[in-house]
Protein backbone atom coordinates (compact mmCIF):
# COMPACT_ATOMS: atom_id res chain seq x y z
CA UNK A 1 0.00 0.00 0.00
CA UNK A 2 1.17 3.51 -1.24
CA UNK A 3 0.63 6.47 1.62
CA UNK A 4 1.17 9.99 0.71
CA UNK A 5 1.43 12.93 2.67
CA UNK A 6 0.75 16.59 1.08
CA UNK A 7 3.03 19.90 2.35
CA UNK A 8 0.99 23.22 2.09
CA UNK A 9 2.19 22.96 -1.36
CA UNK A 10 -0.06 20.04 -2.03
CA UNK A 11 2.78 17.86 -2.92
CA UNK A 12 2.45 14.52 -2.35
CA UNK A 13 4.96 12.75 -1.60
CA UNK A 14 5.41 8.59 -1.39
CA UNK A 15 6.17 6.82 1.65
CA UNK A 16 8.16 4.31 0.16
CA UNK A 17 9.73 6.70 -2.15
CA UNK A 18 11.64 8.68 0.42
CA UNK A 19 15.29 8.92 -0.14
CA UNK A 20 16.97 7.37 3.11
CA UNK A 21 20.08 9.51 2.56
CA UNK A 22 19.86 12.64 1.48
CA UNK A 23 23.25 15.19 1.44
CA UNK A 24 23.08 19.48 1.16
CA UNK A 25 25.79 21.31 -0.31
CA UNK A 26 24.86 24.51 1.34
CA UNK A 27 25.37 27.06 -1.16
CA UNK A 28 24.57 30.66 -1.48
CA UNK A 29 25.17 32.09 2.27
CA UNK A 30 26.99 35.49 0.98
CA UNK A 31 25.01 36.13 -1.74
CA UNK A 32 22.01 35.88 0.09
CA UNK A 33 23.41 38.33 2.84
CA UNK A 34 25.24 40.27 0.08
CA UNK A 35 21.72 40.87 -1.28
CA UNK A 36 20.46 42.51 1.91
CA UNK A 37 22.99 44.65 2.52
CA UNK A 38 24.55 42.30 5.30
CA UNK A 39 28.16 40.95 5.50
CA UNK A 40 28.41 37.47 4.78
CA UNK A 41 28.58 36.06 7.97
CA UNK A 42 25.20 36.57 8.52
CA UNK A 43 24.24 34.55 5.96
CA UNK A 44 26.44 31.48 7.38
CA UNK A 45 24.67 32.70 10.70
CA UNK A 46 21.11 32.44 9.17
CA UNK A 47 21.73 29.62 7.25
CA UNK A 48 22.57 27.38 10.58
CA UNK A 49 18.88 28.08 10.76
CA UNK A 50 17.71 26.20 8.29
CA UNK A 51 20.13 23.23 8.93
CA UNK A 52 17.67 22.46 11.86
CA UNK A 53 14.38 23.32 10.17
CA UNK A 54 15.20 20.55 7.58
CA UNK A 55 16.62 18.51 9.87
CA UNK A 56 13.49 18.22 11.79
CA UNK A 57 11.72 17.98 8.54
CA UNK A 58 13.43 15.32 7.40
CA UNK A 59 12.94 13.19 11.11
CA UNK A 60 9.68 13.91 10.22
CA UNK A 61 9.97 12.35 7.09
CA UNK A 62 11.25 9.13 7.96
CA UNK A 63 14.57 10.06 6.21
CA UNK A 64 17.39 7.80 7.97
CA UNK A 65 20.32 9.98 7.24
CA UNK A 66 20.90 13.96 6.46
CA UNK A 67 24.63 15.35 5.69
CA UNK A 68 25.25 18.80 5.38
CA UNK A 69 28.35 20.33 3.96
CA UNK A 70 29.41 22.61 6.33
CA UNK A 71 32.95 23.61 5.93
CA UNK A 72 35.25 22.19 3.50
CA UNK A 73 38.72 21.61 3.41
CA UNK A 74 39.02 24.14 0.55
CA UNK A 75 37.07 26.76 2.89
CA UNK A 76 40.52 27.72 4.61
CA UNK A 77 41.31 29.87 1.07
CA UNK A 78 39.04 32.03 2.16
CA UNK A 79 39.57 35.42 4.19
CA UNK A 80 40.39 34.31 8.06
CA UNK A 81 37.46 36.30 9.76
CA UNK A 82 35.04 34.47 7.97
CA UNK A 83 36.84 31.13 9.02
CA UNK A 84 37.16 32.09 12.59
CA UNK A 85 33.20 33.65 12.37
CA UNK A 86 32.34 29.65 11.04
CA UNK A 87 34.13 27.97 13.63
CA UNK A 88 32.22 29.47 16.02
CA UNK A 89 28.58 28.69 14.83
CA UNK A 90 28.81 24.81 16.07
CA UNK A 91 28.68 26.71 19.61
CA UNK A 92 26.04 28.82 19.44
CA UNK A 93 23.70 25.86 16.57
CA UNK A 94 23.60 23.04 19.38
CA UNK A 95 23.25 25.52 22.48
CA UNK A 96 19.73 26.47 21.25
CA UNK A 97 19.13 23.35 19.02
CA UNK A 98 20.74 20.26 20.93
CA UNK A 99 17.59 20.04 22.86
CA UNK A 100 15.49 19.96 19.66
CA UNK A 101 17.34 17.29 18.58
CA UNK A 102 17.41 15.20 21.99
CA UNK A 103 13.43 15.87 22.04
CA UNK A 104 13.32 14.54 18.81
CA UNK A 105 15.28 11.72 18.46
CA UNK A 106 17.79 13.09 16.12
CA UNK A 107 21.38 11.29 16.74
CA UNK A 108 24.33 13.93 15.25
CA UNK A 109 27.27 12.69 13.39
CA UNK A 110 30.00 14.10 11.55
CA UNK A 111 33.07 13.25 9.11
CA UNK A 112 35.47 15.26 8.55
CA UNK A 113 38.93 15.83 9.86
CA UNK A 114 37.46 17.85 13.32
CA UNK A 115 40.72 17.88 14.83
CA UNK A 116 41.95 20.51 12.85
CA UNK A 117 39.43 22.95 14.16
CA UNK A 118 39.67 25.04 17.75
CA UNK A 119 39.61 23.11 20.83
CA UNK A 120 36.49 24.97 21.40
CA UNK A 121 34.60 23.95 18.18
CA UNK A 122 35.79 20.37 18.83
CA UNK A 123 34.54 19.91 22.17
CA UNK A 124 31.00 21.28 21.06
CA UNK A 125 30.89 18.98 18.31
CA UNK A 126 31.85 15.61 20.10
CA UNK A 127 29.70 16.51 22.74
CA UNK A 128 26.38 16.93 20.91
CA UNK A 129 27.80 13.47 19.07
CA UNK A 130 28.37 12.14 22.27
CA UNK A 131 24.54 13.30 23.58
CA UNK A 132 22.40 12.42 21.05
CA UNK A 133 24.39 8.64 20.07
CA UNK A 134 21.70 6.34 21.48
CA UNK A 135 19.05 8.46 19.64
CA UNK A 136 17.51 5.82 16.47
CA UNK A 137 16.08 8.91 14.07
CA UNK A 138 17.52 10.97 11.95
CA UNK A 139 21.09 11.03 11.79
CA UNK A 140 22.38 14.52 11.12
CA UNK A 141 25.92 14.25 9.86
CA UNK A 142 28.15 17.27 9.23
CA UNK A 143 30.49 16.99 7.11
CA UNK A 144 33.43 19.48 8.77
CA UNK A 145 36.68 20.41 7.72
CA UNK A 146 35.54 17.49 4.64
CA UNK A 147 37.19 16.75 1.18
CA UNK A 148 35.96 13.84 -0.71
CA UNK A 149 39.62 13.41 -2.77
CA UNK A 150 40.68 13.43 0.80
CA UNK A 151 38.84 10.80 2.39
CA UNK A 152 39.08 8.60 -0.42
CA UNK A 153 43.31 9.32 -0.15
CA UNK A 154 42.76 8.30 3.47
CA UNK A 155 40.55 5.23 2.87
CA UNK A 156 43.69 4.18 0.12
CA UNK A 157 46.29 4.54 2.74
CA UNK A 158 44.33 3.15 5.44
CA UNK A 159 43.96 0.19 2.83
CA UNK A 160 47.69 -0.28 2.13
CA UNK A 161 48.72 -0.40 5.60
CA UNK A 162 46.56 -2.94 6.65
CA UNK A 163 47.50 -5.18 3.48
CA UNK A 164 51.05 -4.56 4.42
CA UNK A 165 50.68 -6.09 7.78
CA UNK A 166 48.39 -8.73 6.54
CA UNK A 167 44.84 -7.84 7.79
CA UNK A 168 43.65 -7.76 4.37
CA UNK A 169 45.21 -9.27 1.12
CA UNK A 170 44.66 -8.21 -2.50
CA UNK A 171 42.25 -10.59 -3.44
CA UNK A 172 39.52 -8.97 -0.87
CA UNK A 173 39.89 -5.29 -1.45
CA UNK A 174 37.00 -4.47 -3.93
CA UNK A 175 33.76 -1.94 -3.53
CA UNK A 176 32.43 -3.32 -0.77
CA UNK A 177 35.67 -3.43 1.34
CA UNK A 178 36.42 0.23 0.28
CA UNK A 179 33.62 1.70 1.26
CA UNK A 180 34.42 0.20 4.79
CA UNK A 181 37.02 2.47 4.67
CA UNK A 182 35.32 5.78 3.76
CA UNK A 183 34.65 8.20 6.79
CA UNK A 184 30.85 7.75 5.39
CA UNK A 185 30.94 3.81 6.15
CA UNK A 186 28.33 3.59 8.77
CA UNK A 187 25.54 5.87 6.95
CA UNK A 188 23.17 4.86 4.64
CA UNK A 189 23.94 4.98 0.98
CA UNK A 190 23.37 8.47 -0.44
CA UNK A 191 20.45 8.36 -2.48
CA UNK A 192 20.17 12.39 -3.17
CA UNK A 193 22.25 15.35 -3.36
CA UNK A 194 20.61 18.90 -3.32
CA UNK A 195 22.75 21.87 -4.00
CA UNK A 196 21.45 25.18 -3.90
CA UNK A 197 22.25 28.51 -5.14
CA UNK A 198 22.21 27.92 -9.13
CA UNK A 199 25.64 26.18 -9.01
CA UNK A 200 25.68 22.88 -10.47
CA UNK A 201 29.26 21.36 -9.57
CA UNK A 202 30.30 19.00 -6.57
CA UNK A 203 32.76 20.85 -5.28
CA UNK A 204 34.65 17.90 -3.86
CA UNK A 205 31.79 16.61 -1.55
CA UNK A 206 31.05 13.07 -1.65
CA UNK A 207 32.41 12.02 -4.93
CA UNK A 208 32.29 8.14 -4.24
CA UNK A 209 29.17 7.93 -2.56
CA UNK A 210 27.52 10.24 -5.26
CA UNK A 211 27.95 7.37 -7.80
CA UNK A 212 24.68 6.44 -8.64
CA UNK A 213 23.30 9.55 -6.46
CA UNK A 214 20.11 11.10 -7.75
CA UNK A 215 20.99 15.61 -8.17
CA UNK A 216 18.75 18.48 -7.43
CA UNK A 217 20.22 21.69 -8.71
CA UNK A 218 17.99 25.01 -6.57
CA UNK A 219 18.65 28.20 -8.03
CA UNK A 220 17.27 29.10 -4.33
CA UNK A 221 20.02 30.61 -1.75
CA UNK A 222 20.51 28.06 1.61
CA UNK A 223 19.20 30.03 3.70
CA UNK A 224 15.75 30.59 1.77
CA UNK A 225 15.58 26.37 1.03
CA UNK A 226 12.87 26.03 3.37
CA UNK A 227 10.22 22.95 4.15
CA UNK A 228 8.70 24.04 0.74
CA UNK A 229 11.63 24.00 -1.26
CA UNK A 230 12.47 20.32 0.52
CA UNK A 231 9.35 18.81 -0.55
CA UNK A 232 9.71 19.73 -4.26
CA UNK A 233 13.29 18.49 -4.34
CA UNK A 234 11.26 15.41 -3.02
CA UNK A 235 8.87 15.27 -5.70
CA UNK A 236 11.53 15.65 -8.11
CA UNK A 237 12.98 12.96 -6.50
CA UNK A 238 10.25 10.77 -6.67
CA UNK A 239 9.85 11.00 -10.32
CA UNK A 240 13.17 9.46 -10.96
CA UNK A 241 14.06 6.04 -12.79
CA UNK A 242 16.50 4.95 -10.28
CA UNK A 243 18.28 2.00 -12.88
CA UNK A 244 21.69 1.48 -11.52
CA UNK A 245 23.48 0.62 -14.87
CA UNK A 246 20.66 -1.64 -15.49
CA UNK A 247 17.37 -1.60 -17.65
CA UNK A 248 13.88 -2.00 -16.34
Amino acid sequence: MLFKRKDESNIELIDELIPQHIAFIMDGNGRWAKKRGMPRTYGHHEGTKNIRTLALEANRLGIKAMTVYAFSTENFKRPQSEVDFIFKLPKEFFKIYLKDFLENNIQVRYIGHIEKAPESTREVILDSVEQTKNNTGLILCFAFIYGSQDEIICAVKDIVKDAKEGAISEEEINEELFETYLMSADLPPLDYMIRTSGECRLSNFMLWQMAYAEMYFSDVYWPDFGVEELYKALDHYQKCDRRYGGLK
